[in-house]
């Protein structure tokens, strides 16, 4: 061995045994604060307290700033902005933040023929207020609505960085991708802290750092089908992952016996009836975010496919279509 190699050596021998004895002196500390309009987890090892809460403070202001770009719900947001630009025939210019989650986006919408579709936003509002009103939009609202949903009518320009909305009335809605964007930079921030080991929740999104001292990965329990007769929930023990789980369990209709989902079709413009939940393990929050609701409404076979084709994805679906409750999952799963 050179004298450089065995320099380079040396060091790592020297950062890992920094590590472990580092490691023994960390303590673990749990945060919650409400952001998006839902609560966030952050879970951290850390030496001590003030550095654990700094760390997570410093993360839970990069998710409201997100909030602050990203939300459908606040009308000052960039997000809200850019869509009463609409069929004004004029190309806006976008921060990053934004331009990232809608490039991605798109290029699901562009995979999966618009299964996955962040401009589906009219209907989206239309199932909100079905919900609150407890009865089905009409045929021609519902009709309406449609018309104003397309994500080929949203014009991305790569090189300036603009969008353009094609169509009049057209509303953006990043709820099946934003939260595991933020979940992502939440955990970024964290690392940059030096704070490897943590664990970011959102909802039914998590992303996992380096796991926990002695452990294998964080402990993460998989949602299980709200029937009896359903599989029961698995445990998976994620380092350096992120998982989602999209489904009706907590958010949908019922009427005359029949179950919508809030899950909107964006090509049919109801909500999903055949009473699933999907989960999607993948090396980043914003991928399997947005692929478990793509799953979600391209249904398994398609769904399946798409999981297959996608480098490191693995998918895990239970759903009752029928009378029958069906259990699938993809060829990577078993590795999770």
């Amino acid at each position: 061995m050179n004298i450089s190699l065995r320099k380079t050596a040396l060091l790592l021998v020297a950062l890992a045994s920094a590590w472990e004895a580092r490691g023994e002196n960390l303590t673990r500390f749990a945060f919650e604060k409400a952001e998006m309009g839902l609560p966030f987890h952050i879970t951290l090892y850390a030496a001590d307290e003030t550095v654990a809460r700094q760390s997570a403070d410093a993360a839970f202001e990069r998710i409201a700033q997100l909030n602050g770009v990203l939300s459908d719900y606040d009308s000052g947001s960039e997000l809200s902005r850019l869509s009463l630009s609409s069929g004004q025939g004029k190309a806006v210019p976008v921060s990053p933040d934004l331009w990232r989650v809608l490039e991605c986006s798109q290029a699901l919408a562009e995979k999966t023929d618009g299964a996955f579709d962040v401009t589906v936003g009219p209907l989206v509002n239309t199932w909100r207020r079905a919900r609150r009103k407890q009865e089905l939009p009409g045929a021609e609202l519902l009709a309406e609505m449609r018309s104003r949903v397309g994500f080929k009518n949203m014009r991305l320009d790569a090189a300036l960085h603009t969008v353009e909305l094609l169509k009049p009335e057209m509303r953006l809605d990043l709820g099946a991708i934003a939260k595991g964007y933020a979940v992502d930079e939440a955990l970024s921030v964290l690392r940059r802290r030096g704070i490897p080991i943590a664990l970011v929740g959102g909802s039914g999104d998590m992303a996992a750092g380096d796991p926990p001292p002695d452990q294998p990965g964080w402990r993460i329990e998989v949602a299980a089908l709200d029937l009896p007769g359903a599989p029961a929930a698995q445990i998976l023990f994620l380092k350096n992952r992120a998982i989602a789980t999209s489904g009706d369990v907590f958010q949908r209709l019922e009427i005359g016996g029949v179950r919508y989902s809030h899950i909107v079709d964006p090509h049919t413009g109801l909500g999903l009836t055949d009473h699933s939940l999907v989960t999607i393990v993948a090396s980043n929050c914003i991928t399997a975010d947005s692929l478990a609701t793509a799953v979600s409404v391209l249904g398994p076979d398609r769904g399946l496919k798409l999981i297959e084709e996608t480098p490191d994805a693995a998918a895990h679906l239970v759903r009752k279509p029928a009378e029958k409750i069906e259990f699938l999952e993809s060829s990577r799963w078993k590795r999770e």
